[in-house]
């Protein structure tokens, strides 16, 4: 899979080039999902996407769906490829899982506006909240949604400061969610690939 750092119909597989390439590659693009992958307590996974990333989802959903036809790809790109970092943010996919049905619909009820209260903080600068949902609500009066997706814009100092190996901390300061980590090493420097 090419990375060219804009996905046209022009730069995807077709289905059978697709095929041949995921026998060869899924295993490497599970392990660099995997790299890109922070909890956040028991309950909150963020899944940091890439180029990579979304190039395979892209592909896959044109390998299920057996999407051929132009208008059917460019529809995938325009759902998916917005969930690219651009070199001055990272966009993540924010899972919220809590495997009993009960439970998760009390947590979802009570965690209203978690996605908003979500941060990264590069060492020695402000906090950065998360930028939610901007694709569509997905909350209402009485619950929020279990997937959301998230943007973290950096200034031009911290994507240096990061670039440099300043540590970053995720984190979300929701009253019914505390909790913050640091990001590990392996998965920040995965992350820095991201900015310029």
């Amino acid at each position: 899979m090419q990375l060219t750092g804009h996905i046209t119909p022009e730069s995807l597989m077709s289905l059978e080039a697709y095929s041949k390439y995921r026998k060869a590659h899924k295993d490497e693009v599970i392990a660099h999902r995997k790299l890109r992958s922070v909890a956040l307590g028991e309950h909150i996974t963020l899944q940091f996407e890439s180029e990579l990333t979304i190039r395979y989802q892209i592909q896959e959903m044109l390998r299920i769906e057996k999407i051929f036809e132009e208008e059917g790809i460019q529809q995938e790109i325009e759902a998916y490829a917005p969930l690219v970092p651009d070199g001055g943010n990272w966009k993540a996919t924010m899972l919220i899982e809590y495997p009993d049905v009960n439970e998760r619909k009390r947590e979802l009820a009570r965690l209203i506006g978690v996605e908003d209260r979500m941060f990264v903080e590069v060492e020695g600068m402000a906090r950065v909240y998360a930028i939610a949902d901007e694709d569509l609500d997905r909350e209402n009066d009485e619950k929020t949604s279990a997937v959301h997706f998230v943007r973290f814009e950096l200034t031009p100092a911290m994507c240096a400061a990061v670039k440099a190996g300043a540590s970053v901390k995720l984190g979300c300061d929701h009253t019914n969610y505390p909790a913050h980590r640091a990001i590990a090493p392996e998965t920040l420097a995965s992350l820095a690939g991201d900015l310029r």
